[in-house]
């Protein structure tokens, strides 16, 4: 499991030295260009991240949508240390064997979206495979701190797969957080070569039995790995058989030159198609452009159980 944090600065990087290399260079498209963040909010809330020493994947993922989404008060912490299990082909977060569990970190981020005034908080996590139930108690804990020292802050958990163990992910749920996700990440075929450890169909069986549990559900797939216009479809079709009622589509970008190569960059309006499409399939809500990510626009979708589409 990971978040759509994949960093255009590092990709950047990247063509610069395989043009030192004497690789051809292969430039991005004039669509994938970054703005500088700005607006009222932005300001006030980056100089508390930087005097508060506060970790936001927001900050350590360049993420192209900071301004607006900090300017809208909404932020995404990843708990669980910055050590993953798994190694996913697509990923920058670092692969190896995790430190030993923060339990000072509940009421450390509890007092940062606190500190931070965040109306709309993520919540995401790195893969913690040596712990007995991935994480699954603890995730609980932290929602259940930050909902005591911000009532008035709504939350979206992105969480990993926890092996697709139900007793697991039903600590999440209980813990009572508005959205809770799973990002599918690609397609069925891909699944094997991007994703370590992951599986296409135990995913589904997450958002399925998180469904079920009366949840809102959301997952996000990353585009420009190679999957076909037919493949993205089947996804589609497969997120919304298991009642999956959000979906977020973005852009794939190579964060260093020994992970997974871009094979295409999808042109803006084929992202707008598929925004059409994904509404007509039934999706509430479809977040579908070159740089979208997971948390793009994740406080709208508090709202996903009104029968509204925007």
């Amino acid at each position: 499991m990971k978040i759509f944090s994949v960093i255009l600065y590092s990709h950047l990087k990247n063509e610069l030295m395989k043009e030192m290399n004497g690789e051809r260079k292969r430039r991005l498209p004039s669509w994938l260009k970054m703005e500088r963040a700005s607006g009222n909010t932005y300001p006030k809330l980056k100089n508390l991240v930087e005097k508060n020493g506060l970790h936001t994947i927001c900050t350590s993922g360049n993420c192209p949508n900071i301004g607006e989404c900090w300017n809208a008060g909404t932020a995404t912490f990843m708990i669980l240390g910055d050590i993953c299990t798994r190694s996913c082909k697509f990923c920058s977060v670092k692969t190896g064997k995790p430190m030993p569990v923060d339990r000072n970190e509940p009421r450390r981020l509890a007092n940062s979206i606190r500190i931070m005034g965040i109306k709309h908080c993520v919540i995401t996590s790195v893969d913690r495979d040596d712990l007995e139930d991935g994480g699954a108690a603890f995730w609980a804990e932290v929602i259940h701190a930050i909902k005591k020292a911000n009532p008035g802050t709504t939350m979206e958990a992105l969480i990993p797969d926890f092996r697709g163990k139900e007793k697991d992910i039903q600590k999440v749920i209980d813990a009572g957080p508005e959205v809770i996700s799973h990002n599918v990440e690609t397609v069925r075929r891909l699944t094997p070569k991007i994703r370590s450890r992951s599986d296409y169909d135990r995913s589904l069986g997450v958002l399925q039995y998180i469904s079920g549990q009366g949840k809102t559900t959301k997952s996000g797939i990353m585009l420009g790995l190679g999957e076909t216009w037919n493949e993205i479809l089947d996804t589609m079709d497969d997120l919304i058989n298991v009642s999956c009622k959000i979906l977020t589509l973005g852009q794939y970008l190579q964060p260093t030159l020994i992970h997974y190569p871009v094979k295409e960059y999808i042109s803006p309006e084929k992202f707008e198609d598929l925004r059409n499409i994904g509404l007509e399939k039934g999706f509430r809500f479809v977040e579908s452009s070159p740089l979208v990510r997971s948390s793009y626009h994740a406080e709208r979708h508090v709202e996903a159980d009104s029968s509204s589409r925007v």
